[in-house]
Parts: structure tokens; C-alpha cells; sequence
């Protein structure tokens, strides 16, 4: 929509902040802010009036201003869009440095000036060149995503190609309102099928069949091909696109692969793409995310990791997971066998309701994690498009990159470094048996609440070379690093702040009806916090952060192990039987009047809250460390690191092992569960176990030309090469092992080109169902071999004892 308007008087505008990207023109900048206002109309406000700059760190021996008259000697020649040069002082590592702050025009110059510059005699390096403008914008002015502002605006006095309501000129900043209700946003879900009779369909060759579409207004629609020819369905999807417009586009799996294709698929159409709302086309952009200007792209995969149960990263498993709709329920078709549904009219109707399924798993899964995602986007302060797609990582580094800002704290640069390993947390050698009645005791965020008691910090650690300072010091158990005890550190600062805004919320959620908008939305904001404050020690110890420094990650893992040692031996003065401990947690027997004594004493004597996490009516632990399974006073089973949760395993295993865990926990039955395994395995040889049971899926770390052994997946993988399949690193290959002679990896087979009747089943009883099965039931003394039912019974006894 075209919008021309002439000059008014400046209005004050409420509006929340959906994205945020920037354009230059003629060398000058303007940050471009979508949002909804409060009378949901979608507005654009243009931001002409901010500066973008960098910093130039100087030499001990040097004059900021000597330095300065050395850069305005070759200004005019090769810097003539830098507006200013600022002497001033900024701390980097807690160390007071001189700095000159460059202003520059034009934010797309910055990479080339501050290299210029930095071989400026007297410039040691330049910091903060890697701070996209509109980041800066956000950052310097206090703006996060997902959250209320206002602005005073005046009208645009010229033509903005762009599909929104109105568009504004920026007057001022945008400041924050205190509003907790999200605008009735638009949200638009999809799911596409393409046609390729072998391998990975090409967008350049093959046709996109189906493209299913809904959105939270109730509309359904299938837009599919003419036979093989998609140019009207391109057609028809962009006008329903533009006609819906909507704020959120949601998608699984979009951002490796849906957008790419659907965008070279239509250039070969001869059709533009357009998607957004500000006629341009998809882009890629920062971690690898699909940016679609004016809307945010919310890939549910990304979100995927949030939910480490779900080991198959699959659509329908997360579907699954989340209760969107059940695996059982689902209408599922392998990719391979596209082209033959779509090929024969008596099954495409199978096809239209697989993609129709997928597409309503989606929107599902959105609608079960949007709450999250848009808290998630307004603390660390990513756009809602980016925020799922930023590892753990990043996220924490940009909620420390806008505290840095306001401390008045450096960014330090990104360098590449070689990963040191260092001691973890504490984690006992388990007493494998079944235990009644366990607690499972769990310190409140550990590693935060030692960073800031101990005032572990970047900026506070001392190396072994420098003197204590007067105020004294903290010395780490067993590492010996010390930190400074005052100041307080960088970390202690923003930590203390994190817990402080969670026990806020927290706080507030006690006396909200739980049935609420409001607590429904602070529920997630607080869970939010609580992702972002328990990354926090994850972030210390990861060799890609700004602010890595090695000892600050081994000296909260060494104060870690010393706390979970005193908590073990305080329980035993206390004559608390201690069965298990794993890094900030120890379980012991559930005496609900000692437990309590004993969570105040370890309050008062280590200043750390513990208290009861799960309760378990049983437990068992098998002869491995993290490996044991709980059974909750709901009746649910808590299994961690048994094949059952393990994604390298097949479906057969899993499920052979949950029944004999639900059996041996829940009925204290292990002879039943003896006949269970024979019942399934004779199941098994009579070829009634699901085909999917039988895939065991594996990760590619690598290209697959790159590795040096020859194992199952790897072979798999070949083989779908050679057959025109694409993969990527990081794909799981599902594949089984096929009937005949030879080593492991000459019977593996991709499972999308294998068939029932190449099976070998023995494989699987003797190598998945047998071991999952006896590394439940050696406690009870029974042996594999006992697992393994007779071929056939022998006598009449025999088969009804089998039965």
C-alpha cells in the first residue's frame, strides 16, 4: 500500500514492537520499527535520528587526542562519512580503559573504517564494529521486542512502498509502558509438499504440489498444483498471503529448507515473491534465520531443543510430545512416497490430509510455546524471529551485551580458541536396586547463586601474575583461582537481577487466578528468566562468548563440588541415607520432618535454598551413572538416560523397556515382565511390530565423506546420496539392518528404501529388545538368556505358561 500524506503536528503513538530492521539510503540511516498499535492497526514508524559508532581501544603509552589528530589527518581522503571522534573512558574486564568513540554515518561502513583504523599508530584494536545498527538502535535506547512503547510521531511526508496502516516519522525515542497483554496478533501456519520421483526435490525441476495453510482466525485452505505444473498455486498463496496479512508466519523446518526452495521455485516461475511488507523478498540473516521484513518467521523446529525428551526431532513427534496431536492419530506418508500418492488419484486424498495435519500440528506447537518465545524475545532483547533460531548461547550474550551497555561495560570481541576441557559437577556412583520412597533435593539455580556469592566474574577473576587487592578475595576450592571480593563483578550484577525479577514474578503469580491472561503470561515470562539465568554458568564455561575467561567457568564447578560434598555430609550427621547425587542435586530417603530440618540447616550453614524436587515411590538405578528411572506420585515414570529416552535406539527397545520399567515400578512384577519380553519377541518374529519400531535413527557430526570408519548410518547415508537424497550436518538418518551376511554397516539400509521383508529380526531380539530388557532386569538376577522365549513349547504346560 502507497501512503501519501501531508505535514501534521506531532502524535504520541502506543504501539508494540514486532520488528525491527534498517535501511540505508544515500549513506543515511533509518531504523525501520513494525509494530501494532492500540488501535490494532499496523503502523511503521521510521527512526532517521540515531547514530551509529564504534570504539577504538588505545595504547597505555598514548594520548586519546594525539591519536584523534592522527585520524583526522586521513579522514578527509578515505573517512569522509565519520562524524565525530570522542575521547572517553570505558571499562573492558573491569580494567578502566581510554577509548575513542567513532561516529559514522553510514552503519555499513563501520566494518571497513574500523579496520582502517585499527592500524592507526597509537589504536590497539577496535571493539563493538560487529553490533548490527539496528541491534545498537535497540540496545542504546533500551527497547526489546514483544513489549508496549510510546513515541511521539508525525506523519510521513512522502511515499513508503510498504503494507501497513500508517507510517510515522520518529520524534522522539520510544519508551517503555508497563503493559502485560499481547495485541490480537495475526498468525498464518504452513506446510509444503513437493513433487520429485528420486532424491531431494530441486526447486529449479520440481513442482511444489501442496502448500497447506491456516491461520488462528479458523481459515483453512489448500492451495495445490495442476497436475505438475504449481504456478497458479504460487499465485493463489501470495494473494491469500497479502490478503491475510498477517504478523506471524509459522512454520517446521522453514528456515533450512520451505523458504529457500519456495523462493527459487518461484524466481524459475517467473513469479516475485512476495512475502512481507515491504515488497522485498525473503533473506537470510543473522544465525541462519529466514528474515521476512515487517512479520516475524517463527520456525517451531528451533524451538525443538527446548524439549530435550523429544530425541527424533520430527514434526509429529513433537506434535506428539506436546499434545498437539498423538503419533497414533496421525496420517503419516514418507517423503519418498509423495511423487506415488500424488500420481494416483485414489490416494491423493491421503496426501491432502497428511499435509492438512501438518499444519495443524504446527500451528498447535506454536500455540503451546508462543508465550514463551515472545517473553524469551523481550528479556534478552532478539526479535521474535531470531530468538528460537540463537543457540543458548547467544542469548545469554545479548541480555549481557544490553547490561554491559548500561554499566558502561565494553563488548569484548568474538575470537576463535581451542576448547579446554575442565571438572564438572559431583555425581555419585548409584546403588543399583529399587529404592522406596526417594526425594530428589535440588538447589535453587546453583551455579548462579555461587557466581554471586563468590563474586565469580570476568571482571573481578585476578590472575596468578597480579597482587590481591586491599578488600580481599575469594579463592576457589581445589582450582585456587581467586576473584576480588568488591567491587561486585558484571555477573553478580546481572544475576542478582535475574533472580530478583523471578522471585518478583513469582511472587505476583501466588495471587493471579491461574486460569488468567495475565498469569498465563507472567508464567511464561518467568520460565523465561529462569532458561536465561541457568545458561548463565553454561555461557561462562563456552568458548565462542565474548566474555570467556577459562577460570571463571572451573571455579564455579569447584565451590559446586564443594557445596554438593558438605550437603552429602551434613545428611549423613543427620543419618539421611544419601542414594544418588548428579551435579546440584542429591537423592536421599524421603523423611518429610528431617528433609525439612535439613533444608533449613544447609539455608543457614551455605546460604543456598535445597528443597524437595520430585518424590519418588520407587526408584530404580541400574549400574551406571545417570541412568535410573523414578516413579512419581502421580503414577508417571521419570526415566533419564535409559534407552527409552535415548535417541540412537530403536522404537522396539524403548518400548520393550518402558513396559518392564512400568511393570518391575508400578506392579513389582519381574516375572511378569519376563513374559512380557517373550510375548514381544515371538510379537517380533511373527512380523507384527510396526516397521517404524524397527528405524533407529543416528546424528551425521560430518560430511559423509569425511568419515574415516565405516558405520551403520554412515553407509545409510550413501546410499540416499546416491540416490539423490541431500544431507545436511546435523541430520539424523533413520535406517535399519536388513537380513544376510557381512559386518553391520553392509546391512544397514536407509528405512525410506527398505521394505518389511528385508528385515533381519533377530538383529534387532538379540542387539536392541535383549539389551534394553536386561539392563532393567539384572537386578533381579536375571540372565539374557532367560529373556529369550523357546522357539516353540514343548509340551501343553509349557504353551499355556507361555501364553
Amino acid at each position: 500500500i502507497s501512503l501519501l500524506v501531508g505535514d501534521e503536528e506531532s502524535v504520541k503513538e502506543n504501539f508494540w514492537l514486532l520488528d525491527v530492521n534498517y535501511e540505508v539510503k544515500n549513506n543515511k540511516p533509518e531504523v525501520w520499527i513494525w509494530g501494532i498499535n492500540d488501535r490494532a492497526e499496523r503502523i511503521l514508524i521510521i527512526d532517521r535520528n540515531f547514530t551509529a559508532y564504534f570504539y577504538l581501544t588505545v595504547g597505555k603509552e598514548e594520548k586519546p587526542e594525539e591519536v584523534v589528530k592522527r585520524i583526522m589527518m586521513i579522514k578527509e581522503d578515505r573517512l569522509q562519512y565519520i562524524t565525530k571522534l570522542e575521547p572517553t573512558k570505558r571499562k573492558l574486564f573491569g580494567k578502566t580503559l581510554h577509548v575513542i568513540k567513532v561516529y559514522c554515518q553510514d552503519p555499513n561502513l563501520i566494518s571497513k573504517y574500523s579496520r582502517a583504523l585499527s592500524k592507526v599508530k597509537g589504536v590497539k584494536k577496535s571493539l563493538e564494529d560487529d553490533i548490527r545498527y539496528s541491534m545498537r538502535y535497540l540496545i542504546d535506547n533500551d527497547v526489546t521486542p514483544c513489549a508496549w512503547y510510546e513515541v511521539e510521531v508525525e506523519n510521513m511526508d512522502q511515499k513508503v512502498n510498504v503494507q501497513v496502516d500508517k507510517v510515522y516519522v520518529a520524534v522522539s525515542t520510544p519508551k517503555r509502558i508497563e503493559r502485560d497483554e499481547i495485541p490480537e496478533l495475526k498468525i498464518l501456519g504452513f506446510s509444503m509438499i513437493c513433487y520429485s520421483q528420486k532424491g531431494t526435490p530441486r526447486p529449479e525441476r520440481n513442482p511444489v504440489i501442496m502448500l497447506a495453510v491456516a491461520t488462528n482466525g479458523g481459515e483453512d485452505k489448500l492451495f495445490a498444483a495442476e497436475n505438475y505444473d504449481d504456478k497458479a498455486l504460487f499465485e493463489n498463496f501470495l494473494e491469500f498471503v497479502k490478503s491475510f496479512d498477517p504478523d506471524i508466519i509459522v512454520g517446521f523446518g522453514t528456515n533450512k529448507v520451505d523458504w529457500q526452495y519456495l523462493s527459487t521455485r518461484s524466481k524459475k516461475l517467473g513469479i516475485k515473491f512476495d512475502v512481507d511488507r515491504a515488497g522485498t523478498e525473503p533473506h537470510t540473516s543473522l544465525y541462519g534465520h529466514i528474515s521476512i521484513t515487517g512479520r516475524a518467521n517463527i520456525d517451531v523446529l528451533d524451538f525443538a531443543d527446548e524439549f530435550p525428551d523429544i530425541k527424533v526431532k520430527t514434526l509429529e513427534n513433537m506434535a506428539d510430545y506436546l499434545r498437539v496431536m498423538r503419533l497414533a492419530e496421525r496420517t503419516l506418508v514418507e517423503e519418498i512416497d509423495f511423487p506415488d500418492y500424488w500420481d494416483n488419484p485414489d490416494n491423493r486424498p491421503t496426501l491432502v490430509r497428511f499435509a492438512e495435519e501438518n499444519t495443524r500440528s504446527i500451528m498447535g506447537i506454536f500455540n503451546a510455546i508462543s508465550d514463551f518465545a515472545i517473553q524469551l524475545s523481550q528479556l534478552v532483547g532478539l526479535p521474535l524471529d531470531q530468538i528460537g533460531r540463537a543457540a543458548v548461547g547467544f542469548r545469554v550474550e545479548w541480555y549481557l551485551i544490553r547490561n554491559a551497555y548500561k554499566l558502561g561495560e565494553l563488548i569484548p570481541e568474538r575470537r576463535q580458541r581451542p576448547y579446554i576441557p575442565y571438572a564438572g559437577g559431583v555425581v555419585l556412583e548409584p546403588k543399583p536396586g529399587i529404592h522406596e520412597e526417594v526425594a530428589v533435593l535440588d538447589f535453587k539455580s546453583m551455579y548462579p547463586n555461587v557466581m554471586i556469592e563468590q563474586n565469580i566474574s570476568p571482571d573481578t577473576y585476578i590472575p596468578p601474575t597480579e597482587p590481591k587487592p586491599p578488600e580481599g578475595v575469594n579463592v576457589a576450592p581445589e582450582v585456587k583461582h581467586t576473584f576480588r571480593k568488591e567491587p561486585s563483578g558484571f555477573y553478580k550484577r546481572v544475576l542478582s537481577d535475574l533472580i530478583g525479577a523471578r522471585d518478583e514474578i513469582r511472587g505476583r503469580l501466588r495471587i493471579l487466578d491461574p486460569q488468567s491472561v495475565q498469569y498465563r503470561v507472567l508464567d511464561a515470562r518467568q520460565k523465561a528468566v529462569k532458561v536465561l539465568t541457568n545458561a548463565s554458568y553454561g555461557y561462562a564455561g563456552w568458548i565462542g562468548a565474548r566474555w570467556y575467561i577459562k577460570p571463571v567457568a572451573e571455579a564455579t564447578t569447584a565451590w559446586g563440588r564443594k557445596i554438593i560434598r558438605d550437603t552429602i555430609s551434613l545428611a549423613e550427621k543427620m543419618r539421611l541415607e544419601v542414594i544418588y547425587s548428579d551435579t546440584d542435586s542429591i537423592f536421599i530417603r524421603y523423611e518429610p520432618k528431617k528433609i525439612e530440618q535439613f533444608s533449613k540447616i544447609i539455608e543457614d550453614q551455605l546460604g543456598l535454598e535445597i528443597k524437595p524436587d520430585k518424590i519418588y515411590t520407587r526408584v530404580l538405578f541400574t549400574e551406571a551413572k545417570k541412568r535410573y528411572c523414578g516413579l512419581l506420585l502421580n503414577g508417571q515414570l521419570d526415566i533419564v538416560g535409559l534407552e527409552v529416552v535415548r535417541g540412537d535406539w530403536a522404537g522396539v527397545a524403548k518400548d520393550v523397556q518402558e513396559r518392564i520399567l512400568e511393570l518391575v515400578l508400578k506392579e513389582r512384577t519381574p516375572d511378569e515382565a519376563v513374559k512380557f519380553v517373550h510375548r514381544f519377541i515371538r510379537d517380533m518374529r511373527e512380523t507384527r511390530t510396526p516397521y517404524r519400531d524397527l528405524i533407529i535413527w543416528k546424528t551425521l557430526t560430518k560430511p559423509v565423506e569425511k568419515y574415516a570408519v565405516r558405520a551403520p548410518h554412515v553407509e545409510a547415508a550413501k546410499l540416499l546420496k546416491k540416490e539423490g537424497w541431500d544431507l545436511a550436518v546435523g541430520e539424523k538418518v533413520g535406517y535399519v539392518i536388513t537380513a544376510g551376511s557381512g559386518k553391520l554397516y553392509v546391512r544397514a539400509k536407509p528405512h525410506i528404501l527398505a521394505s518389511y521383508d528385508e528385515i533381519d529380526i533377530e538383529y534387532y531380539v538379540t542387539n536392541q529388545v535383549i539389551p534394553a530388557a536386561a539392563r532393567i532386569l539384572f537386578i533381579f538376577n536375571i540372565k539374557e538368556e532367560e529373556l529369550l522365549p523357546p522357539k516353540s513349547p514343548r509340551t501343553l504346560f509349557d504353551f499355556m505358561n507361555n501364553g
